[in-house]
């Protein structure tokens, strides 16, 4: 018996030792460019360059679009959510197609799917533009790809929040005479707030960051990763790190600032 625990024992241990080799080799991987980019940050000025009306305004913008799309993916998809968490209906597979397929598609192919519905020579893109605001070539437009993109996040996201929620709790709410809507705004959303949280900032994180699907959209006005992109052409790998250092410190205040609160709903 001692024999077969040391052996055990030994089991366990090679085991591990492989996980924890496995894990450090990927993690030294993901490392790996983040050190290879403080490097080159090194060989720029980057408050000078974030200055320059090109910067400053890419900054601008994408401070002002993500935000704005990540607030319509909310406002639309935790419904959407509690919906498919909490219901079956007919259709409900292909709706959940729905959601994920933004998730699966090339970037270039989402925004060439966009400019075939919302376009300029479109019959819904040349409606909005008689009346003075262009879908594409526009902030609006860069929202609207932002939006395409990302709102999947939070509903894939927030669903699971709100199907780890116990169903009895709806159900006591609404004995007690609340609404629907009132049980899912007083219980339902407290409860998987985590989650929801979570795919909100997952939304933000994607909405702020997105190239391609912006890029084939609204080339004009740019945000950070389109001028990060335009930097790249016309002066290589330096140009292109103050941009990207400004994208990786919101990013990085983002995850902070979602640490934190999740520190504050468990105290």
């Amino acid at each position: 018996m001692a024999g077969a625990s040391v052996g055990q024992r030994r089991f366990q241990w090679r085991g591990g030792g492989l996980f924890v080799l496995l894990s450090v080799v990927l993690l030294a991987y993901l490392l790996f460019p983040f050190l290879a980019f403080l490097q080159w940050s090194r060989r720029s000025s980057i408050l000078p360059a974030l200055s320059e009306p090109a910067a400053a305004d890419a900054i601008r913008h994408s401070l002002l679009t993500a935000p704005v799309a990540t607030v319509l993916a909310a406002i639309f998809g935790v419904p959407l959510a509690y919906v498919l968490a909490r219901h079956s209906f007919r259709g409900k597979r292909l709706v959940e197609a729905l959601v994920v397929l933004p998730l699966v598609l090339p970037p270039v192919v989402a925004g060439a799917m966009l400019l075939t519905g919302i376009g300029q020579f479109t019959t819904v893109g040349s409606f909005f533009a008689a009346r003075g605001l262009p879908l594409t070539s526009s902030l609006a437009g860069i929202v609207l790809a932002q939006l395409f993109v990302a709102a999947p996040f939070v509903v894939i996201t927030a669903r699971a929040g709100f199907a780890s929620v116990d169903r009895r709790l709806e159900y006591a709410s609404r004995s007690m005479g609340y609404s629907p809507v009132r049980t899912f705004l007083h219980v339902s959303v407290p409860l998987a707030g985590k989650m929801v949280l979570a795919g909100v900032v997952l939304t933000f994180a994607r909405a702020i960051g997105e190239f391609g699907a912006v890029l084939m959209i609204a080339n004009n006005p740019r945000t950070m990763p389109t001028q990060i992109w335009f930097e790249f052409q016309t002066g290589g790998p330096v140009a292109t790190v103050p941009l990207a250092v400004a994208l990786l410190a919101i990013s990085l205040v983002v995850i902070l600032l979602t640490q934190y609160a999740g520190r504050l709903s468990t105290a």
